[in-house]
């Protein structure tokens, strides 16, 4: 019995040996074996609508479909680099969607699953541009544009990312002490995995005078990550390409 987490891929062109490794992970005896997958969030380095006709979002969906036919159910919650994947890619990819801040029952803990990035708080620039680009006027005015100028609008926006990342301190980049108690206390839980940081850890605190537990899942820039959930352990570990 186990259910497998992974997050932040970021598969690109670029690294095609990330990508293999997506495929090779997804197809493996311990996906198969799984009662669940959960990717939550930024699967992609960037994602242009469910109409891209690249050969990257067709090998991505015939790799999760496959793990939903074989049995596995397929969770997916979006990032702020996939936030536009919708109903209609999902389908393909056999993928069922989960809200950001869904509570799901995991061996008899529940557990919030985020993608972690509305919990940087500290960053206020970060998170007014998330406000700006999530309104359903803002993602009908981009999804109406021709495919090359999405592509293009894409590359313009990971630029500005790196940009800011590199000019913002780390810290403020990570997520916020508060706005995590915050978001436990109104999920009513004391168990979290999320991604989006990039820095994966298994932490232990004190919220309201009992033991909390947030669990940050890796990235797949360098190499592979994944948490294995089990009735008796949570396992976080690097995949090798």
């Amino acid at each position: 019995m186990s259910s497998l987490f992974i997050a932040d891929l970021h598969l690109d062109d670029s690294r095609p040996q990330i990508t293999q490794l997506f495929e090779q992970y997804l197809a493996g005896d311990e996906v198969r074996g799984a009662d669940a997958l959960y990717i939550l969030g930024d699967l992609v380095e960037a994602w242009i609508g469910d109409d891209d006709d690249a050969e990257l979002p067709r090998r991505i969906a015939l790799a999760t479909r496959a793990v939903r036919d074989a049995g596995v159910p397929v969770y997916f919650m979006v990032g702020n680099r996939d936030f536009l994947l919708g109903e209609a890619f999902a389908e393909r990819a056999g993928l069922t969607l989960l809200d950001d801040g869904t509570v799901h029952d995991l061996y008899g803990t529940p557990t919030l699953l985020m993608h972690g990035d509305v919990l940087c708080t500290d960053d206020v620039a970060y998170q007014a541009v998330r406000r700006s680009v999530r309104t359903p006027e803002w993602k009908s005015q981009v999804l109406a544009m021709s495919l090359d100028a999405r592509r293009a609008f894409a590359a313009k926006a990971r630029q500005d990312s790196r940009a800011h990342t590199g000019s913002t301190h780390e810290t403020i980049m990570d997520v916020n002490a508060g706005a995590v108690a915050e978001a436990l206390r109104t999920a009513g839980v004391r168990h979290l995995i999320h991604g989006h940081t990039h820095r994966p850890a298994i932490h232990h605190f004190d919220l309201d005078g009992q033991t909390a537990e947030r669990i940050v899942l890796g990235d797949w820039y360098e190499q592979g990550s994944v948490l294995r959930v089990t009735p008796e352990k949570r396992e976080l570990r690097a995949l090798q390409s």
